[in-house]
């Protein structure tokens, strides 16, 4: 990919608060917001910041998964309603699995890359808590060849990566890996208690270490991987707005409240196909490495990192894919404290999925929030100190399997 023809910015992020299992407001036999609700809450408090809706040229909305959790479809045309000087702009959807949010992110950046807009308004939304997790499992089985279920553990996508968890173990060592996914679990809860929006944010567990140790039990949940490996089922609407150098003058945006895009990669691999190797994501890999070198830096220039820990075996296979560790050597650099919010690349620094939530069709965006918020000092409690030499960030999503991938490279701007 050519390097960027245009600057990007984006600015003005909002994500509503992570609901589901864990949060002291959520009770499932009690009515909860839906979609209308997480739309207009994220997307009104972006365009605040922006200065309305008159500056907006289009808008691109992330989801994966309503017309079944919901039964709703046609979520752009949604988009009106949150304010009603957007009728009559253009608004689409685009859907990639769990990688939906990113795609919007893709799609806004191309408005601006064409100059058919200076200002999107990107929102990421799912509404996922309608239904029992089990069921849940098999809406969520449509971001895998779904022609294969029945071949497929009753919760689809947490058998997948007990799969890949299991390879492993086998290749590497058991209590070697698992030691590093409790790390990764650690890490997560506590960033998240720093983050009032995240799921985990009242999660008071003194033990972390021994929760994230956990026995995995396949006569209970899957073979390799315990409900502490997973991220959690979320509702949740994340907005922030993507702008040309002419939208930041327009909307009155001062680029120190900005990142710059500097680089991304959208990757897709062959659905139908099993993974080649369970110990490798190697489509996280030929993106992430693609946006790197879009971007003209290298993994040591990174100062923080926000990346697609589905399930805790998938954070500790993405540090080996972008090379901060070798093969095999995952869990132990995790382990040691490098992913940790004061360690060598700070990661998820608002707790990533598995502590701040996934909300599916919004996590790209969310993560874009995160990183916008930090290069810019806006985390609150959970801002990590950056240096200086390092001023980038990262956004990793992943959609299904390892199948679609986005990856951006930001820079204060």
């Amino acid at each position: 990919m050519k390097k960027l023809r245009r600057k990007i910015y984006m600015t003005a992020g909002y994500n509503t608060i992570s609901l589901g299992t864990g949060r002291k407001e959520f009770n499932p036999k009690k009515p909860r917001p839906g979609l209308e609700h997480y739309l207009k809450e994220a997307g009104k408090a972006t365009l605040k910041m922006i200065g309305g809706a008159d500056n907006v040229d289009e808008s691109v909305v992330g989801n994966f998964m309503a017309a079944r959790f919901n039964k709703q479809g046609h979520t752009a045309a949604f988009v009106p309603m949150i304010d009603e000087k957007l009728r009559y702009k253009p608004s689409i959807r685009v859907e990639g699995a769990c990688a939906s949010g990113s795609l919007a992110l893709a799609t806004g950046i191309k408005s601006i890359l064409a100059e058919t807009a200076e200002v999107v308004l990107c929102l990421g939304v799912e509404v996922q808590n309608t239904m029992k997790a089990i069921y849940g499992a098999d809406v969520l089985a449509g971001a895998g060849w779904y022609q294969k279920r029945k071949e497929g553990h009753a919760y689809f996508f947490p058998g997948q990566f007990s799969d890949r968890a299991g390879a492993y173990y086998e290749k590497y060592g058991k209590e070697y890996a698992r030691k590093g996914m409790a790390t990764w679990y650690k890490n997560a809860v506590e960033n998240a208690r720093l983050c009032p929006t995240a799921q985990e944010y009242h999660n008071k567990t003194e033990d972390l270490m021994a929760v994230g140790l956990t026995e995995p039990n396949g006569n209970f949940f899957v073979d390799n991987l315990s409900v502490y490996d997973c991220s959690k089922v979320s509702d949740s609407a994340s907005a922030i707005a993507i702008m040309s150098e002419e939208g930041l003058k327009r909307c009155g945006i001062d680029k120190k409240d900005a990142v710059e895009v500097i680089g991304y990669a959208q990757c897709e691999e062959d659905l139908t196909q099993d993974p080649g190797d369970l110990t490798e994501l190697s489509t996280i890999k030929h993106a992430a490495h693609q946006a790197l070198e879009n971007a003209e830096i290298t993994i040591d220039d990174l100062g923080t990192l926000e990346l697609h820990d589905c399930f805790s075996i998938a954070g500790l296979l993405t540090m080996e894919a972008l090379g901060f560790a070798e093969r095999g050597k995952g869990a132990q650099f995790i382990a040691d404290g490098n992913t940790a919010r004061d360690g060598l690349i700070p990661t998820n620094t608002t707790g990533g999925l598995v502590g701040w939530g996934h909300p599916t069709g919004a996590t790209g965006v969310h993560q874009a929030v995160t990183i916008w918020e930090q290069l810019t000092s806006k985390a609150g409690d959970a801002q990590i100190e950056l240096k200086e030499e390092k001023p980038y960030g990262m956004t990793i999503n992943m959609g299904g399997d390892d199948k679609t991938v986005v990856s951006i490279v930001y820079k204060r701007a």
